[in-house]
């Protein structure tokens, strides 16, 4: 496995820059591997809702979770407030860095992941395929 590591700097956007660098790196199947640093503003789609959520104060990330490739991203994120309550959900665009992010991604160098419309779910899903 091959492993790639990001630092994001303040006022940068989370998911925004992790689209941009699986593009940069060329990243056919990315996964997180571990995620730490802060956001002085979070964007949340919670579970079964159309609309996001942005909340304007401080948050520490306790985790990010999920997919990177060219093809698209997966996401999901648990922050924590001043008073370490918790909140998570679907990560949107809009999360804003407010000291750092550090984030390392693995690499399945054997797989790409896509995303193709389900419609069943009505959304894209991810699709694996092998890399040959």
């Amino acid at each position: 496995m091959k492993i790639l590591a990001i630092r994001l700097k303040p006022n940068e956007d989370l998911r925004e820059n992790l689209k941009n660098f699986a593009e940069k790196e060329n990243i056919k199947a990315g996964f997180i591997l571990t995620a730490i640093g802060s956001l002085k503003q979070a964007a949340i789609r919670f579970a079964n809702q159309e609309i996001n959520t942005v909340l304007t104060e401080k948050f520490e990330i306790l985790s990010l979770n999920g997919i990177i490739a060219t093809t698209g991203v997966h996401l999901h994120i648990t922050l924590a407030d001043q008073q370490g309550k918790t909140i998570g959900g679907h990560l949107v665009d809009g999360c804003i860095i407010y000291t750092t992010a550090e984030i390392v991604i693995g690499l399945g160098e054997e797989y790409t992941f896509l995303r193709t419309y389900d419609p069943q779910t009505g959304y894209k899903e991810l699709e694996i395929g092998s890399r040959e």
